[in-house]
């Protein structure tokens, strides 16, 4: 699934492996993995300290997004729209984003020669990345994790065909959020609690007093779906 000349790529040397990069290839063969995609202005070390409450099955790998933004990097360029007070996002740019991301997968997957299993785990911008990953190529994941996030909408050539194909894949995917998050609008978090639960086997978790962040009871949790969905 090659991307366009001229579209940003993983920058491999960044990638925070839980293991040794040396025996990635012999440890995939087995197990599965786990991709960490951080929120907007982070960086790959964000989410990596996660690893140690979630299952020691999986390999880790926590990638660094693909664009500066602030101090840190993104997955695809949010612009701030006077008009609205509101931040806004290009649907091109978020699926050329998920595609070199698939695209990254498939060279790992030809390293490895043949993964065992992938699942997804994003917070804030990084899950929006995930659920796009989801859309574009539904039977490269076992599951997908999304903290704080939202899916994004979209009514690009060919989506409502990637929509159906997402749909029926059924993919089991974990939302957690708080009910009152004082980042993702209101908008996008009633597009997405229509949307998830018909293109994916839910699970919608609210937990208060988290605000745009993540509860340790949420990690817990998060824990005990990948012990249920994925194949450990």
């Amino acid at each position: 699934m090659p991307s366009s000349p001229h579209s940003p790529r993983v920058d491999d040397a960044s990638v925070r492996w839980s293991i040794p990069r040396g025996s990635v290839a012999s440890e995939l063969k087995h197990r599965p993995l786990l991709l960490m995609l951080h929120g907007y202005g982070s960086h790959e070390m964000d989410l990596f300290g996660l690893a140690e409450f979630l299952p020691d099955e999986f390999v880790v790998a926590s990638l660094r997004g693909l664009i500066p933004a602030g101090s840190g990097f993104a997955w695809f360029p949010l612009e701030w729209d006077a008009q609205t007070n509101e931040l806004r996002r290009d649907v091109d740019d978020v699926n050329e984003s998920a595609r070199v991301l698939l695209s990254w997968l498939d060279d790992l997957d030809a390293e490895v020669g043949g993964l065992h299993g992938v699942t997804l785990l994003g917070f804030s911008q990084g899950g929006a990345m995930a659920i796009q990953m989801l859309r574009h190529a539904p039977e490269r994941c076992d599951a997908a994790v999304v903290l704080a996030s939202f899916a994004t909408p979209d009514s690009s050539d060919g989506a409502s065909e990637r929509d159906a194909a997402l749909a029926e894949a059924s993919v089991p995917v974990f939302w957690g959020r708080d009910p009152h998050d004082p980042v993702i609008t209101n908008e996008l978090i009633a597009y997405t609690r229509r949307w998830l639960p018909e293109h994916s086997n839910l699970d919608a978790r609210l937990y208060a007093n988290v605000g745009h962040g993540i509860s340790m009871e949420e990690i817990e949790d998060v824990r005990d779906f990948l012990e249920s969905v994925t194949r450990l």
